[in-house]
């Protein structure tokens, strides 16, 4: 009789030993449903917390804006003429109803002359037509054809009035005389642009900011300019538009902003800061925050029965040391070791760490919006 090979009835034997274990092994190891929690020990239990009040915060908006002039007009001739003078000279200041440029006026002085004696003339022959008329001498017809040719002279005295004016366009308002485009002997034609006149005692600053940022905002807020130069400019927020741009689904805002200085700004860029009203918040680490069964932010905290709590908390700031929240109840139980450990309603043996100062942070530079808090107070 042929003897087995040893290797053959060691692999034999393997294959035996295999069938057995899969008919009778441990089928507790591929059970579907997921064995009983095992109960929290004590240590598990046990939380470090740290009881907090809430501060002060200043929040402020920062967008990237432009200085425009509060005030500024392109000047057009409102007559046809040759320039005969320039009196004031470009980039001076003037008063509001100075003449910035004299046109030649056609003898207009003496065709007003002409036309205010006329209308003298005119009075006096309908003021005598009605003394005749109250004694039925002239008919109703001859006093309405004199009263016609009274109004006929007043007429054309306002209108040479008005030619002799627009000859001689004067300022609007105060401000600078910011740009003269003819010289003398240059012929100007009615609607023809010639000049620009620039208010820039004070300054506005327009701005675009998102649909996030504006339901923030609110006319009256403070408002500083940063320029790049580093000088500031002191001002308010006094205007947000009511609609969105369709393009850009952002809101226009304007500022205006003081320029005691007369510093030549209008045109320029400068970065805006929008103080907004101060809020209360409380401040923790980032890495405390967690999302709730809703998918909100959430801290955890203890209430005064030493059970767990978890409140959704709406982000006002954050960087990577600090984040500030609104949202949880004044003082604050907040879990700062074991959050992780516990369940909600729970109750827990809490240990109070004691809380360490640390300077705060400097502002985050968000690409819109940035945050700086107050100085902790109490």
């Amino acid at each position: 009789m042929r003897r087995i090979p040893f290797s053959y009835a060691l692999a034999s034997l393997l294959v035996l030993v295999l069938v057995i274990w899969l008919a009778f092994g441990n089928f507790q190891r591929f059970q579907t449903t997921p064995p009983d929690a095992t109960p929290h020990s004590e240590a598990d239990s046990r939380v470090e917390i740290v009881v907090q009040q809430s501060t002060p915060f200043i929040p402020q908006q920062i967008i990237q804006g432009q200085l425009t002039a509060e005030r500024e007009t392109t000047l057009r001739a409102n007559v046809a003429g040759f320039v005969t003078e320039k009196p004031i000279a470009q980039g001076s200041r003037v008063e509001a109803g100075d003449t910035l440029l004299v046109l030649d006026n056609d003898a207009l002085p003496e065709r007003l002359q002409q036309a205010q004696d006329e209308l003298a003339v005119a009075q006096a022959e309908y003021a005598g037509a009605r003394n005749l008329r109250e004694r039925q001498l002239i008919s109703q017809p001859e006093l309405l054809r004199l009263q016609s040719a009274l109004s006929a002279s007043a007429a054309q005295v306002a209108q040479l009035q008005n030619q002799l004016d627009d000859s001689r366009p004067t300022a609007p308002f105060e401000g600078v005389l910011n740009r003269v485009q003819v010289e003398l002997g240059d012929l100007l034609q009615p609607g023809e642009e010639w000049g620009q006149l620039v208010d820039d005692r004070r300054l506005k600053g327009a701005a675009w900011v998102s649909q996030q940022q504006v339901g923030d905002l609110s006319i009256g807020l403070p408002v500083t300019a940063r320029l790049l130069n580093g000088d500031h400019l002191e001002g308010e927020l006094t205007h947000i538009s009511n609609r969105a741009e369709e393009a850009t689904r952002s809101f226009y805002i304007e500022a205006t902003l003081d320029n005691p200085a007369g510093k030549r700004l209008a045109g320029g860029s400068a970065e805006l800061t929008i103080t907004l009203p101060p809020r209360q918040v409380h401040t923790l680490s980032p890495a405390l925050l967690s999302l709730n069964s809703e998918g909100q932010l959430a801290v955890k905290h203890l209430d005064e029965n030493d059970q767990v709590q978890q409140t959704a908390v709406e982000m006002v700031s954050a960087d990577i040391q600090r984040a500030y929240v609104t949202g949880l109840p004044d003082p604050l139980r907040l879990i700062t070791l074991g959050a992780g450990m516990v369940d909600v309603g729970q109750t827990v043996d809490p240990v109070t760490a004691e809380e360490t100062t640390s300077a705060q942070p400097s502002s985050p530079h968000a690409s819109s919006t940035v945050f700086r808090p107050a100085a902790r107070t109490g």
